[in-house]
């Protein structure tokens, strides 16, 4: 029986997840592709930025090509939800080529792989292969796992060193389910960096996964599409920090909040408000819309660490509101202090 193949894409808030899928999608090579975005917060900003890459073919909606789910984490929510929709999916696999999943930057991948064991799941769908996205300029600044060089050398001291913050030991269990790695922003490093980068990649990954560097999300389809890896059947050589606990708990500090306002913002004025903000409150990535005076184009905003991006990536449509739209992940923030100060 054809089973759909799947492609898992995990990595950490700001990897450039979204911006690969983008790319995946507009460069299909005829592929029908459905895809599956996973958000941690209330307001779904990926699913929007995906559903605008206006690909689909005119007599199928987009919205039956995008599927959203947004308020927790696939590694949580995958009975409850996870597993309705790929059923639903599945009824339609005749005209569906490959599925790809956009996990939150917050989830687990095993517990969503181990779904595919499932019955229900299982008989229609396999897990093609892993791909974890990775940010080279903030690995680099030890974002995620501290400084490279001192981690480096106390690991060549104490093999058996155990790791030192939950954020560190969720992402090396993106990068221990991996198949294949995207090194993404390595065009913002210097050559030694991206090398230091690599090497203590290496260490931390299975010998047969191999890194990949990655400009803006783009690549060729056929380097992620196709391991026939049959990931649910291999989870046994794939460890994870939380394969002995029956349940895992996120750091209950870290949470998601949104601003939205119908006015519109300056854009050299609002990153300056955001980038203060970044500074008094442990903000790990803002993600939005802007509107701009005077302009008829819609602006997405980035940010992560201390970086913030801005492109303008389509005209407002006539039936829209011009909403400034963001959505911020850090830890322990209130909405109303976050508002006041970017809406003052």
């Amino acid at each position: 029986m054809h089973k759909i193949p799947v492609t898992v894409i995990t990595g950490f808030l700001g990897s450039g997840k979204t911006t690969l899928i983008r790319h995946l999608l507009q460069n299909n090579q005829g592929r029908r592709i459905a895809v599956l975005v996973n958000e941690f917060g209330e307001i779904g900003i990926d699913g929007e930025l995906l559903r605008d890459c206006q690909v689909c073919d005119e007599e199928e909606t987009v919205t039956s090509n995008i599927v959203e789910l947004t308020n927790g984490c696939l590694c949580c929510t995958v009975q409850e939800e996870f597993l309705p929709t790929m059923q639903e999916l599945l009824k339609r696999k005749d005209q569906i080529d490959c599925i790809l999943i956009e996990t939150s930057g917050l989830a687990l991948p095993k517990p969503l792989i181990q779904a595919f064991r499932w019955p229900e799941i299982r008989t229609g769908a396999t897990v093609d292969g892993v791909v974890a996205v990775v940010d080279c300029e903030a690995v680099a600044s030890g974002t995620f796992v501290g400084d490279i060089d001192a981690l480096m050398a106390q690991r060549e001291a104490d093999s058996s060193l155990d790791h030192e913050t939950p954020i560190e030991e969720l992402f090396e269990d993106q990068l221990a389910c991996a198949d294949m790695v995207l090194l993404t922003k390595v065009d913002r490093v210097d050559a030694e960096t991206h090398q230091k980068v690599q090497t203590w990649l290496q260490q931390e990954l299975r010998p047969s996964v191999k890194i990949v560097p990655c400009k803006a999300g783009e690549i060729n389809p056929d380097v992620l599409l196709g391991f026939n890896a049959a990931v649910e059947d291999d989870l046994e050589s794939r460890p994870s920090h939380h394969d002995t606990e029956e349940e895992h708990e996120h750091d209950d500090d870290i949470n998601s909040t949104f601003f939205i306002a119908d006015r519109e913002f300056e854009p050299e004025a609002l990153v300056k408000k955001l980038q203060a903000l970044m500074q008094q409150e442990e903000i790990y990535r803002i993600k939005g819309f802007v509107a701009v005076p005077k302009k008829p184009m819609r602006m997405v905003l980035q940010g992560v660490g201390d970086r913030i991006e801005c492109f303008y990536d389509r005209p407002w449509q006539p039936s829209e509101l011009r909403q400034t739209k963001l959505v911020l992940i850090g830890k322990e923030l209130e909405r109303d202090r976050i508002a006041a100060m970017i809406g003052n």
